[in-house]
């Protein structure tokens, strides 16, 4: 038998980009701890849309901890103190009675607040754009599919694509740097026999378009920390050593032409 918690939010509420954002209360009553955290603010909208009131506009879509959608600070802490564990996952039982909960948005200058909760994450788009694609001809689906993988390739590949690319890591470090989210895409196809044809391009375009909007990474841990996925700090070392590859392949080629 589930149980109900009331709770008082503390809400950041932004009409826009450029508008001023402050603080605002409300009182969340009888929520069943069986709710994720997404459900509690769908409450607290209905109630203040049957007051006329403008509700709050938060992040979601799959509300499945897969899309990458959904994300706030609550607490301090991006996706709250559950590790590993999406905002859309978290539920109210993680909570007690008569607890001050603080929501805001993800605070990074690379992220600006579209509305309340809703930021532009856009940059990371920009990221995964330069990337390219796997470009080695593998023929048909069958013909893909025996080519050889090692296995602990393969588990790198797959393990660095569980990356949802929600922010949470750009989020959480002090010097709003995305290093394990850039890091997560190039080596998911960069550790692939068929990423090897622009191995060097995809390493030395996302770091350097990533360079454009975030800052620098000085090894806190913070990212993985706050990672719903938990991506390891291992990929950004293997970011850095193609990167530096990169720079020493791509200026011999350039020389050639």
């Amino acid at each position: 038998m589930s149980n109900t918690l009331n709770l008082t939010l503390q809400v950041w509420r932004q009409p826009s980009t450029n508008a001023a954002g402050t603080f605002e209360t409300y009182q969340a009553h009888n929520i069943s701890d069986d709710a994720s955290f997404l459900e509690m603010l769908d409450i607290v909208n209905e109630r203040l849309i049957e007051d006329g009131k403008i509700p709050i506009e938060f992040p979601h879509d799959c509300r499945e901890g897969i899309c990458g959608t959904c994300g706030v600070m609550i607490n301090g802490r991006a996706h709250g103190h559950e590790k590993g564990t999406a905002t859309c996952q978290l539920h109210m039982r993680k909570f007690n009675d008569g607890d001050t909960i603080v929501i805001e948005p993800w605070r990074a200058a690379a992220f600006p607040v579209v509305r309340d909760l809703v930021v532009d994450r856009s940059p990371l788009d920009r990221i995964i754009e330069v990337g390219g694609f796997i470009t080695a001809p593998t023929g048909t689906a069958q013909d893909a599919n025996q080519q050889p993988i090692p296995k602990e390739v393969a588990d790198s590949a797959m393990d660095a694509a569980a990356c949802i690319g929600c922010g949470a890591c750009v989020a959480a470090c002090p010097n709003s740097a995305a290093q394990l989210f850039t890091s997560a895409k190039v080596w998911h196809l960069n550790s692939l026999p068929q990423g090897q044809a622009e191995r060097y391009k995809r390493a030395e375009s996302m770091v350097e378009t990533m360079e454009e909007f975030f800052g620098s990474c000085t090894n806190h841990g913070e990212c993985s920390e706050a990672c719903p996925k938990e991506i390891s700090l291992d990929f950004i070392a293997y970011m850095n050593k193609d990167y530096i590859k990169s720079k020493v392949k791509n200026r011999r080629m350039s020389s050639q032409i």
